[in-house]
């Protein structure tokens, strides 16, 4: 018998019992499910940490000198206790940071943690829980910020303490409802009035958190309003990619002189990019892939012995045929192929099919919630193989069983 007539008969056989063939094949169909589905919101979280959240919290291309490093996951206490007794970044390191990098496109300073939420207020409208910072005039470039209405604060805005305030797209939209007409119009902000004097476009939001619902007010008017911060944050942004790890390296050097750190001492100041949250990420999907496999294989196993089961379920109804067919000159491999193609087929369709519902589970996460997910090619791949090896392992026994099978006996059968 040729493969291709193994196969089409293994096809014929599965349509003419639907239902029996769906449920033999759940368990496949659930694991590879499964497997597409988890391995594409995690190839998809993957891609939007490294194009969107890493940009969005450090800026492209930039790198931050800080008091803490930016570290995801469990510090110890005493590591906590050390950094809490490291000196704050002060304005004056900045001079330092922009000797050492006069390539630099731009090089700012902002406030640090902890971070005031407050109300703002314009007539009888109130936006809640709004993250106030305070910048110098360069992280607007830093942070690449496009301005949907009006201008960016100047460094003459933060020499001379102007009372004047850049607003997030969702603060200028909700008090205003047009950002252009915020430009010049006064809100009020922990007590006292500033001047609007631009509103930042959209930035969207990532994992349904906005990035929008926020003020910038110049360095020194923040500070006089809400005292300096246990630290402030150097922000630094490079011509190139390629050229931020030459920066940070003449950035640590100039922040050792800072602090007049002897050699032998250890740096009393982190300089960080968003790494720190790419590797947090990258630990978390290592623990993830460690668990899926062994669900995944679980499924499997069980989506096979069905396959096993029924296949010797099917023997035993097809004896005669079995019979007959020897009777007629098949021999015991080709009866053995018949049944192996008919197994691997089986589960080849139900890894199929569990691709089918895999990328419809994902294309959902992606529609109805905030985690992205991005079907690879590979997980496919992986799918089908599954399938084909399990049609391949839980197979043979039936097949070899069949083609065992005394033609004399098997034409006695009913």
């Amino acid at each position: 018998m040729q493969l291709t007539e193994a196969v089409l008969q293994a096809l014929k056989t599965a349509w003419s019992h639907k239902l029996r063939s769906f449920f033999t094949l759940l368990g496949i169909i659930v694991s590879v499910a499964f497997l597409v589905a988890v391995v594409a919101v995690i190839q998809g979280m993957n891609a939007y940490v490294r194009e969107n959240l890493t940009g969005a919290i450090v800026g492209v291309n930039a790198f931050q000198v800080r008091r803490e490093p930016i570290k995801f996951g469990f510090i110890d206490d005493e590591e906590w206790r050390q950094i809490q007794r490291r000196p704050i970044i002060a304005p004056e390191d900045v001079a330092y940071v922009r000797k050492a990098l006069p390539d630099a496109i731009a090089i700012a300073l902002q406030s640090g943690w902890p971070t005031p939420m407050t109300d703002v207020l314009w007539r009888n409208k109130t936006v809640g829980d709004v993250l106030i910072f305070g910048v110098t005039a360069p992280f607007q470039l830093v942070q690449d910020y496009e301005f949907e209405a009006g201008d960016p604060l100047s460094d003459v805005d933060v020499h001379e303490r102007r009372p004047v305030a850049i607003l997030g797209f969702d603060v200028g939209h909700k008090l205003f409802d047009t950002p252009a007409l915020a430009i010049g119009q006064k809100v009020r902000i922990h007590g006292q009035q500033f001047t609007v004097k631009g509103v930042i476009a959209k930035k969207g939001t990532v994992l349904g958190q906005s990035w929008d619902g926020f003020v910038m007010l110049p360095l020194t008017t923040f500070e006089a309003l809400y005292g300096r911060r246990q630290t402030t944050v150097i922000s630094v942004k490079m011509p190139t990619a390629t050229a931020v790890a030459d920066g940070m390296v003449r950035a640590e050097e100039a922040m050792r002189v800072a602090h007049r750190l002897r050699p032998g001492q250890g740096d009393d100041f982190a300089v960080d990019t968003a790494e720190g949250l790419v590797e947090f990420w990258k630990r978390l999907t290592r623990v993830l892939f460690t668990v899926v496999p062994t669900v995944v294989g679980i499924g499997i196993v069980v989506g096979g012995i069905v396959i096993m089961n029924i296949m010797l379920m099917s023997v035993n109804e097809r004896t005669r045929e079995i019979g007959i067919l020897k009777s007629v000159g098949a021999r015991r491999r080709d009866i053995r192929r018949q049944f192996l193609a008919e197994s691997v087929t089986l589960a080849l369709l139900g890894g199929l099919l569990g691709v089918l519902g895999g990328a419809a589970i994902a294309a959902l996460v992606d529609l109805l919630s905030p985690l992205p997910a991005r079907v690879t090619t590979w997980s496919v791949a992986v799918a089908l193989a599954l399938g084909a090896t399990v049609g391949v392992l839980f197979g043979v026994y039936p097949a070899a069983r069949a083609a065992r099978l005394d033609p004399v006996v098997a034409l006695r059968a009913e």
